[in-house]
């Protein structure tokens, strides 16, 4: 077994390195190697992209990152109450146009296949969309790469996928951004906007679940200030992901940060989960006040309640920065 001082060696060193990697440094003209990565995982990114900012800053993190493959992105809809009417009924639709959008102003070679989930929650055969349906397709696809879906809105094509095929819950882990603080829970966006969607992957599933509750996503406060100043200027694809934040619904007033919630999916996926903490619990039923309540038999959640914030935002800045030098090859 290859160690990680044995890959420090020299010949086995030289071999992995390969051509070097060019990039500008400021105020030197000189080459570097790049330290060696290679994907690790799959991931089906799943969220309702036509809301909070937030899961485009997680979309493009997840693209920009050599530790993962996105192999398809999904997207789900709006509670119509906050959908709001420009866009109440189209919501996903919306989203998945959204995120096409980002992928062409990244300039991605070889985008994955972008669908749109249904524009209602609930359980019934009107979820099962083309959305649900590639989801099966790719978990059941042989592939050496492991397989995560990451959802930072509703469980709402999670389930349906489930419900088509329920096999898919042994060939991929859900990362979750959802659901209260434990032990207790309430009310939470995620969660109550499609709540049969969450009681079926909870509690009528086996799919392996990492989630990160309220509590947890909280945590991830991203300084508007440092918004203005390290994110918008690197590239014109960072002022564009920085002008998805500047015009708020009214009823918002933002605060000093801005918590960029869905970003663990892609800490836990691509970066290491060793630096966050979590406890492995048992399942829980969900009242019909969010609240948690008896425990599913034989099932257990891994639950994360802290966070490295420093090390996700500080990976996403360095890569939109290699990525604007073009030294940050092309996600395929």
């Amino acid at each position: 077994m290859t160690t990680r001082r044995d890959l420090m060696t020299g010949a086995l060193l030289g071999a992995m390195l390969g051509a070097p990697l060019v990039a500008p440094v400021a105020g030197l003209a000189q080459t570097f190697r790049a330290i060696p990565q290679r994907a690790s995982a799959r991931v089906i990114i799943d969220n309702d992209f036509a809301g909070d900012p937030d899961a485009l800053v997680a979309l493009a993190h997840q693209l920009l990152t050599p530790k993962t493959r996105t192999v398809l992105i999904t997207a789900s809809g709006l509670d119509q109450k906050l959908a709001g009417k420009a866009v109440a009924g189209r919501s996903a639709a919306l989203g998945r146009d959204i995120a096409i959008d980002l992928m062409k102003r990244a300039g991605l070679v070889s985008p994955p296949p972008v669908l749109a989930g249904p524009e209602s929650f609930g359980a019934g055969d009107a979820q099962i969309t083309d959305a649900a349906r590639a989801i099966v397709a790719e978990a059941m696809r042989e592939d050496k790469l492991p397989l995560f879906i990451t959802c930072g809105g509703p469980l709402t094509n999670v389930a349906a996928a489930l419900r088509l095929e329920p096999a898919i819950a042994k060939r991929m882990t859900l990362i979750w951004i959802g659901g209260g603080a434990y032990p207790k829970g309430g009310w939470e966006y995620n969660l109550a906007t499609d709540p049969d969607a969450a009681r079926h992957v909870i509690e009528r599933s086996t799919l392996p679940l990492w989630q990160i509750p309220q509590n947890a996503y909280r945590q991830m406060q991203y300084s508007v200030a440092e918004m203005a100043t390290a994110l918008r200027p690197i590239s014109p694809f960072s002022a564009w992901l920085y002008d998805r934040f500047t015009s708020p619904p009214d009823f918002i007033d933002v605060s000093g940060a801005w918590p960029l919630g869905d970003s663990p999916t892609v800490l836990l996926s691509a970066l290491s989960p060793e630096s966050s903490r979590f406890e492995d619990r048992p399942a829980l039923r969900i009242g019909p006040d969010m609240s948690y309540g008896a425990p599913v038999e034989g099932r257990m959640v891994r639950v994360f309640e802290t966070l490295d914030a420093r090390l996700t935002f500080a990976d996403f800045i360095a890569l939109l920065r290699l990525h604007a030098d073009g030294a940050l090859p092309a996600p395929a």
